[in-house]
């Protein structure tokens, strides 16, 4: 049965309405990080400064001055720039989050809203736990890592000393190398710590299964392996850091996702509707059973 053109322009406007309601959150969202790279840029001199901590820290330890250099005329507009964007979206961050729920809310139910509501809260907590843990935790001990291959000749020689005498070669390192480096500590430990958020809400979705999750733990190992090779940088103590914090939410990740089950499952018997025969051998099944004898 063909559709007249007027039932055609009924069933599109809802569509409309998304997109026009779409497009206004977006606006508002880039606003609102406009607005945070301009705050951000009129105090990028402090927040650089504050970021230098770790460094100044280590070189503070080896009685060396905490001096960054630009090595060309506008190095130090684009340090700023970065500073900004990084700055800007992280301020920014809990509008966008309201925009993107107050577009998404009105499609879901009431135990939906209730279910997901948790995981938008706790994704922005533990991107700023992870982002913590890098700059007061790891940016250290990679710092003093690197550091510790300077080199110190002997001071009191002459300005042209003879040939053989020690060489000195120590760091006189650049602002933005420095900052893109922070940065992608920063960034990589904040993305990592939402692995728990991430796989929480797809046991709750139904998509993985504590089982599952363990059945693929050697998997798992090989894949944090490579990762920690890939969003560090080439030394041994950053990554078997990385690897220990990223396994160990792997392993809290296990336990959240078995939490839900079990939650699930306690629902289901209370309306009647889990299947007893199906799950006669579910080892989860049973270890739930001997929670509730206990």
């Amino acid at each position: 049965m063909s559709r007249t053109p007027d039932e055609i322009e009924d069933s599109s406007a809802p569509l409309i309405e998304h997109l026009a309601e779409l497009r206004n959150r977006l606006i508002h969202s880039v606003v609102a990080f406009i607005i945070g790279m301009v705050i951000c840029f009129t105090v990028a001199t402090p927040i650089f400064n504050f970021l230098t901590a770790p460094l100044c820290q280590v070189l503070a330890t080896r009685g060396q001055d905490c001096d960054l250099i630009f090595i060309s005329p506008q190095e130090g507009f684009f340090v700023a720039i970065k500073i900004s964007l990084l700055g800007g979206f992280m301020l920014a961050f809990p509008y966008i989050g309201l925009q993107m729920w107050r577009f998404v809310a009105p499609g879901l139910y009431k135990s939906e809203k209730g279910a997901f509501l948790p995981f938008l809260v706790a994704s922005p907590f533990m991107f700023f736990l992870g982002a913590a843990f890098a700059f007061y935790v790891v940016t250290p001990l990679a710092y003093d890592f690197f550091l510790g291959f300077q080199q110190f000749g002997d001071r009191g020689e002459a300005l042209t000393p003879e040939v053989g005498a020690p060489l000195s070669v120590v760091f006189q390192g650049s602002a933005q190398e420095y900052l893109n480096l922070t940065v992608k500590f920063i960034v990589a430990f904040g993305l990592c710590f939402q692995l728990p958020v991430l796989l929480t809400l797809m046991g709750k979705a139904g998509l993985v299964s504590a089982d599952g999750l363990g059945a693929v733990r050697k998997y798992a190992v090989v894949a944090i392996l490579v990762l920690a090779a890939l969003v560090t940088p080439p030394d041994v103590i950053t990554q078997v850091i990385l690897f220990v914090v990223v396994y160990g939410l792997y392993e809290v990740s296990i336990f959240l996702v078995r939490r839900v089950e079990r939650k699930r499952e306690a629902e289901l018997r209370a309306q009647g509707l889990w299947m007893e025969d199906e799950d006669e051998d579910d080892p989860l099944m049973r270890e739930f059973e001997e929670d509730e004898r206990t």
